[in-house]
């Protein structure tokens, strides 16, 4: 009698645990993203790079905003003014890469949002990460912020947010159901 009520209870925490990994995938990681109307005579969209990175510097792409209309493919030439970006996988990467790249954006809040079970994210392994999100703008400047965080998320520790000082505003990290 035990063993069977033993193996019920396993079979039941199992069933649990698949139902609770598999809700945890539905989920979609959402990120807004401020970029700040700059006070300057010539403006130019900046390029922008978000990936994760693991504890060993390991990285996982998540989006790339770029000048896609520029001819001759030119907007890919600058993407190695996303300094940091391109030394994590960016020169490895044959962009554009549908689901990561688009268009740049101009001054403004925008939100960016990446279904977890349909990305590279849901193989990722759990721990510490740091979220790396790095601007780079032609006659401007470039920055980079991190948000430093544990893979999976959990909604008690969300949002996180950080802000960067002149390139990038508040960036704010969500889970959405």
């Amino acid at each position: 009698m035990e063993i069977k009520l033993f193996r019920k209870i396993a079979g039941a925490a199992a069933c649990a645990a698949l139902f609770f990994t598999a809700g945890a995938q539905a989920q979609s990681l959402q990120l807004s993203i401020e970029i700040p109307r700059l006070n300057v005579a010539e403006y130019h969209k900046p390029y922008v790079a978000v990936w994760l990175e693991d504890e060993s510097r390991k990285a996982t792409q998540v989006a790339v905003w770029y000048d896609l209309e520029m001819r001759n493919n030119e907007g890919e030439k600058w993407l190695k003014d996303l300094r940091q970006w391109w030394r994590r996988g960016g020169r490895g990467l044959d962009v554009p890469v549908d689901g990561i790249t688009s268009a740049t954006y101009g001054p403004g809040e925008h939100a960016l949002e990446v279904a977890i079970a349909e990305s590279d994210l849901a193989k990722l392994a759990p721990g510490k990460y740091r979220l790396r999100i790095e601007a780079a703008r032609e006659v401007g400047g470039r920055e980079l912020v991190e948000i430093p965080l544990t893979w999976p998320l959990e909604k008690s520790s969300l949002p996180l947010s950080a802000a960067g000082k002149e390139e990038l505003g508040t960036i704010k990290v969500a889970l959405l159901p």
